[in-house]
């Protein structure tokens, strides 16, 4: 669907935050904290977290770092993007979701604030015990101090320049099974946070990625794609995803990000094992083998069936 630029506001140094609305003034699609819409901009189209109050089904509002290696997604937005524009936009999707718990902790680091900010609002309400741990460069590059200031001390904002990292034994030093773990931000705030929680009970860890884990499968083998639906047979080759080489016999699986971060192209398997190679699924959703990320997995065996 098609959206309206209502207003975009400067949250922090490098942060604009963006309003989108309906342009006939309707009710937007619901959504739950954890939540991402997928947003084209002209050629490209990239993934931001929704940031706001999902019980306002009249706006939907995203936040965008500036990033320095930019690869047209945020210039686009800082740039181009400016109230009174239409873009067109799917979702909202959650990879991300906010799961009942008696305990939460949550870490952020940077830009990693923006799905972490709803998920405090909601369990903040719920009157669920939690504690934000907020790491940044600078305390003029954090987004939403204002609106987490009210939390008091559940939320310890750490500004790199001043204090150094986040203290991630004292946040996360003790396991409890009563706990949820959710954690957002740079790779190597979340391979942090991965290490220390390595000990906490399976299931406990929740993480959203901005880019793919780095990780070395090594060189790939041909197998063979069953598409069902479409009665069509296709060979993958070791250098060919699964969703280009539907492609060339025009099946087309939805994909956004081809990068197994954003979960646009997941697919029900039927038959076969996997290979995942995907940053988004989760331990048990591998285990299980019923869905799999065709923009980068792979296929164990000879044969994949899926319902495409």
């Amino acid at each position: 669907m098609d959206v309206l630029v209502k207003r975009t506001t400067w949250e922090a140094e490098g942060v604009l935050a963006v309003e989108l609305v309906h342009p006939d003034a309707a009710e937007l699609p619901g959504w739950t904290p954890g939540a991402h819409l997928d947003i084209y901009l002209d050629d490209r189209v990239r993934q931001y977290s929704l940031c706001g109050d999902p019980a306002d089904r009249g706006r939907y509002r995203i936040a965008v770092l500036r990033a320095a290696q930019s690869r047209g997604g945020s210039a686009y937005v800082h740039e181009r993007l400016r109230p009174g524009q239409t873009v067109r936009i799917e979702g909202p999707r959650n990879h991300f979701t906010l799961e009942p718990s008696p305990r939460y902790v949550f870490v952020a680091g940077g830009i990693g604030i923006t799905p972490i900010l709803p998920m405090i609002h909601q369990v903040a309400a719920e009157g669920r015990d939690w504690r934000l741990g907020y790491g940044g460069r600078a305390v003029r590059s954090m987004a939403f101090r204002d609106e987490l200031a009210g939390y008091r001390d559940r939320v310890e904002i750490v500004p790199q320049d001043e204090r150094g990292l986040l203290d991630l034994d004292d946040l996360l030093g003790t396991p409890s099974p009563e706990t949820l773990v959710y954690c957002c931000g740079p790779e190597s705030l979340l391979e942090a946070v991965e290490a220390r929680c390595a000990g906490w009970p399976p299931g406990c860890l929740r993480l959203e990625r901005f880019a793919a884990k780095p990780q070395d499968f090594g060189p790939g083998v041909p197998f063979e794609v069953v598409c069902q639906r479409s009665d069509v047979t296709v060979q993958v080759e070791p250098e060919t995803s699964i969703v280009d080489a539907l492609e060339t016999v025009d099946i087309w699986v939805p994909s956004a990000c081809r990068e197994g971060i954003c979960g646009t192209c997941e697919t029900r398997v039927i038959d076969g094992v996997p290979d995942h190679r995907d940053s988004l699924l989760s331990d048990d959703e591998r285990a299980a083998g019923k869905v799999m990320l065709p923009c980068v997995s792979r296929a164990l065996t000879p044969r994949l069936v899926l319902d495409v």
